[in-house]
């Protein structure tokens, strides 16, 4: 999508006359039907923005959710962070993903007693399923949000 924004920036701000150049290169049809007809999709990872959101989409929130308690200094937090994104889109919408700054969400953090990040937790229906604390690789990753959804 992104190269398809490029060509078309490009284009738009070609002179007329540069238009009518047979070396002009310009996307079929199918490309631009396809390009255009993706359809906004609710993404499944979010970033939680205080105590009421954390409410409504973690404890509310009819999917399961992984909660992944991170911090931006912390080493380790950002090698897991990608890893678990893949392995929640690997579950194509039938799990979520919420990120919590320790840092700017302590009270959270207390609440659910993180003492050390990066530390995931698995809810359904508001109520914890699992947890663990470290780094995991892709497979212990699928197996964990697996055993959440009842795979």
């Amino acid at each position: 999508m992104m190269a398809y924004r490029l060509v078309v920036r490009r284009i738009w701000n070609l002179p007329v006359k540069d238009l009518r150049s047979p070396h002009l290169c310009a996307p079929s049809p199918a490309l631009l039907s396809r390009s255009l007809s993706v359809a906004p999709r609710r993404s499944v990872s979010f970033s939680v923005q205080d105590h009421d959101d954390f409410t409504d989409r973690v404890i509310n929130s009819n999917l399961p959710v992984l909660v992944d308690f991170h911090a931006q200094w912390c080493g380790p937090c950002k090698i897991l962070g990608p890893r678990l994104e893949k392995a929640v889109a690997k579950q194509q919408g039938r799990v979520a993903m919420a990120k919590v700054d320790i840092d700017d969400h302590t009270d959270l953090a207390i609440e659910y007693g993180v003492s050390a990040v990066p530390t995931v937790i698995a809810m359904r229906g508001g109520d914890v399923i699992d947890q663990f604390v470290g780094i995991k690789d892709e497979e212990q990753l699928d197996s964990f949000v697996g055993k959440l959804i009842g795979q």
